[in-house]
């Protein structure tokens, strides 16, 4: 589970920036969306330009390095900050996996140019490599064998070329390692604007018709959309060899896509990855609910907040959202200037269940941390 994340020289993040799940308050409330000690559940709020999207591709930028999954290479265009003195972007994770803490560091000049990367598990550097010097070791039990002139040769991760390539001995340390790998593999990003791409969790793009129809949810689907008052008999149809979402009238049948509303594509893309979300690690969803009515929206975090083991983060400019209802005061964050808080962590006033957060906030209560 992420514990703590920082970055700094990476596209609009100059200085070093940092999300802290770490530190849950002690509320006698919405207490299921803490777990081992770390928030699970979360939404953030900022300005336009504020960083939101950006801090999604930053925790996201391990994807690009450790797995073969699906990435958005447009998206990591001016991956340097350009204003920033320093001449690589770095990255921190502290990671909890087995009650042992696990520490992933590296830098880049660009999505896919290592310059250094460390990882520690519990105190202990196991893996470390200077990519400018071609120096490094690895510590794990098991990685004595492997082959290290192809270590050298070859430009790709170090900590991913011991996952793939070493007979790693069953010990917990080792253990600790397999499920930090795991839990990178299993990281997903998706937009609900502009491309509504997606990164990680799998590899190759993503159909949204063929998801749903080869998963068998198709009914599942028209009874979700029913739910949030939209009425259509759907049936799947295989055209030019590929499987694709219709709506029947009757006499007639028109492609799902291309006569819903804008609002009911982003929920097809939405219960798209909500029917994979379960098997997820950590989902970073960018403005999520930018064509949903409110109601909706507050539904469809609902449903997130359903998901156990799984740790979910939203965007979103939705006020309606603030409520201790849905999550708690250290939950919400604010992102901007260079620096995110919690509600929670911006105020000194102790903060009860029947507090109005979204009064509050408009009355520039959680202004900064």
């Amino acid at each position: 589970m992420l514990k703590k994340f920082s970055v700094q020289n990476f596209k609009g993040f100059r200085d070093k920036i940092t999300l802290d799940l770490e530190s849950p308050w002690d509320y006698g409330f919405q207490q299921e969306v803490i777990s081992s000690g770390c928030i699970t559940k979360g939404i953030l709020y900022g300005i336009n330009g504020s960083g939101k999207s950006n801090l999604g591709l930053a925790i996201c930028d391990i994807i690009c390095h450790l797995t073969d999954n699906q990435t958005l290479p447009g998206n990591y265009d001016c991956y340097l900050n350009l204003d920033g003195e320093k001449s690589i972007a770095e990255f921190e994770y502290v990671f909890t996996f087995r009650g042992e803490e696990l520490v992933y560091e590296y830098g880049k000049t660009g999505m896919n140019q290592l310059e250094y990367e460390r990882l520690s598990v519990s105190g202990r550097e196991v893996i470390s490599y200077n990519y400018l010097k071609n120096e490094g070791f690895t510590v794990l039990v098991g990685t004595e064998t492997l082959n290290h002139t192809m270590m050298t040769e070859t430009p790709i991760s170090r900590v991913k070329y011991v996952n793939s390539n070493a007979i790693l001995q069953d010990n917990k340390e080792n253990a600790v390692f397999r499920e930090f790998m795991d839990y990178v593999n299993r990281m997903l990003l998706f937009f609900s604007l502009d491309q509504r791409g997606y990164e990680g969790f799998k590899a190759g793009k993503g159909n949204i018709s063929e998801g749903i129809i080869e998963s068998g949810r198709l009914l599942d689907f028209q009874q979700f959309l029913e739910e949030n008052g939209i009425f259509y008999n759907l049936v799947g149809r295989e055209i030019d060899g590929e499987k694709k979402l219709y709506c029947n009238f009757g006499n007639r049948e028109a492609n799902f896509f291309k006569i819903a509303s804008t609002g009911t594509r982003s929920l097809a893309l939405f219960y798209y990855w909500y029917i994979k979300m379960h098997e997820a690690s950590f989902v970073y969803i960018d403005e999520f609910d930018a064509f949903y009515h409110f109601e909706l929206s507050i539904d469809i975090i609902k449903k997130l907040n359903e998901i156990k083991n799984v740790q979910i983060f939203t965007t979103t400019h939705n006020t309606d959202l603030m409520s201790n209802d849905l999550l708690r005061p250290d939950c919400y964050f604010v992102i901007g200037n260079n620096k995110i808080w919690s509600f929670a962590d911006s105020t000194e006033k102790e903060l009860r269940k029947a507090h109005n957060l979204q009064k509050m906030y408009k009355a520039g209560a959680f202004d900064e941390g």
